[in-house]
């Protein structure tokens, strides 16, 4: 019998990590007074320090292993949108308006070509954020790196009041599910195990669309929400979520009201080929990846068509009083 595979058990634990991060976040105590001072706690999806009238807002990620799938593609030129998407998407998720970004890419060895592909997907993710890339670092690293690692930080703004942390949440508030582009950039140590432990591999046609490979399917990259910021203009919004990595476990972190995802957007095929040849449980999928909705807004009814019409979204679901469940299934 086939042993249904987790998160875990390809070698990422999120509730190991989580509380690894709570005993990091518990020494970094020291705050700065004054302009600069902090005006959240870790925790959230972005950081926010005092600037005036606004408040400046900050977010770090990467691209993590799925880099090591553009290598056995030998396609590159993606893997900048992942990472500009992945710390935009996080300033959108708090109401800020992304800025500014910075780039660390820490190489084995220099390579002109797969750094200029890299180039090309931060150019066009900066495009698509509507930002400018202000400098960076590239590091060579062959005693810690093999292949190659891509991070960045983005720097938002947003005015005080416009800020969205989740506060105004109340029962009886809409959801509207925003769909992803696929994966995006999380999970991928699973992805990759159930790959490796399947008769596949990436550059294998993609059984549920012959037309690509695997690979191809696998680097479709992160969208970027930036449409977020029209919704904002025009709809009282309550909350906004990225779902990232743990799922739709990332909607704790902007309430402790439930969630009744009654509706959910229908996700990708290339969830339901990982699922079946993983034999991954439906309680894992949903724990683990987007399921084909990124986002996740929190607004009064009388603003949701709106809001789904900017986003092509639609509804999914309402605010109630405790738990997060998608249909019949119980997540937490």
């Amino acid at each position: 019998m086939i042993k249904k595979m987790t998160y875990a058990s390809s070698g990422v634990d999120i509730h190991l990590e989580e509380k690894a991060i709570k005993a990091l976040a518990s020494e970094i105590t020291y705050k700065r007074t004054g302009l600069g001072a902090p005006l959240t706690d870790i925790g959230h999806y972005a950081g926010l320090i005092e600037f005036g009238d606004y408040a400046l807002a900050l977010a770090t990620d990467g691209v993590g292993s799925k880099v090591l799938i553009a290598n056995e593609m030998k396609r590159w030129n993606t893997v900048g949108i992942d990472c500009m998407a992945m710390n935009v998407n996080d300033l959108l998720a708090i109401g800020a308006e992304p800025l500014s970004f910075v780039d660390y890419l820490a190489i084995a060895k220099p390579d002109e070509e797969q750094m200029a592909q890299i180039g090309k997907g931060l150019q066009r993710g900066a495009e698509l954020s509507r930002l400018t890339i202000v400098g960076g670092e590239t590091a060579t690293l062959p005693e810690i790196i093999n292949g190659f690692d891509l991070a960045g930080t983005c720097l938002g703004a947003a005015r005080k009041e416009q800020v969205i942390t989740g506060e105004h949440i109340k029962k009886g508030d809409v959801l509207v599910g925003v769909p992803s582009s696929g994966i995006h950039s999380n999970g991928y140590t699973l992805v990759r195990k159930i790959i490796e432990r399947s008769s596949f591999n990436y550059h294998d046609p993609f059984p549920l669309n012959p037309e690509t490979t695997i690979g191809d399917e696998l680097l479709i990259p992160t969208r970027i929400y930036i449409e977020i910021l029209d919704v904002i203009k025009e709809c009282e919004v309550h909350g906004l979520a990225h779902i990232t990595g743990s799922g739709l476990l990332k909607l704790r972190r902007i309430t402790d009201l439930g969630f009744d995802i009654h509706s959910p957007l229908p996700p990708h095929p290339i969830f339901k080929f990982l699922q079946e040849q993983g034999e991954v449980d439906e309680l894992e999928m949903y724990k683990t990846f987007n399921m084909g909705m990124g986002f996740i807004i929190v607004l009064p009814e009388q603003d949701a068509q709106r809001a789904a019409k900017i986003t092509g979204g639609r509804i999914v679901g309402k605010i109630i009083s405790s738990g997060i469940r998608v249909g019949e299934l119980e997540i937490v």
